[in-house]
């Protein structure tokens, strides 16, 4: 059966020094201004609305599918935008 090779034991570096979270964070632009956080809100809640309304049958055109799809896209750019939220 083969043998693996052994560790060659040089120095004792000690353990290894963690890097603090604020170094590795090069572009802290301070919070986010008040109305990007009203214009992420606002869309995710348009877009629940748009599709809960769509169900109740409360929009003009009855039940339709691009209802859904505005909803959707509504809360897809609300969660996008969350990403860049300090």
């Amino acid at each position: 059966m083969p043998v693996s090779k052994k560790r060659n034991k040089t120095k004792n570096l000690g353990p290894t020094r963690s890097k603090k979270i604020s170094s590795q964070m090069s572009d802290v632009s301070g919070p986010s201004p008040r109305w990007f956080v009203l214009t992420m809100s606002a869309l995710m809640i348009i877009g629940v609305l748009l599709i809960v309304l769509n169900y109740l049958t409360l929009l003009p055109g009855s039940v339709s599918r691009w209802y859904l799809w505005s909803g959707l896209g509504c809360i897809g750019i609300g969660f996008l935008m969350t990403t860049k939220y300090n």
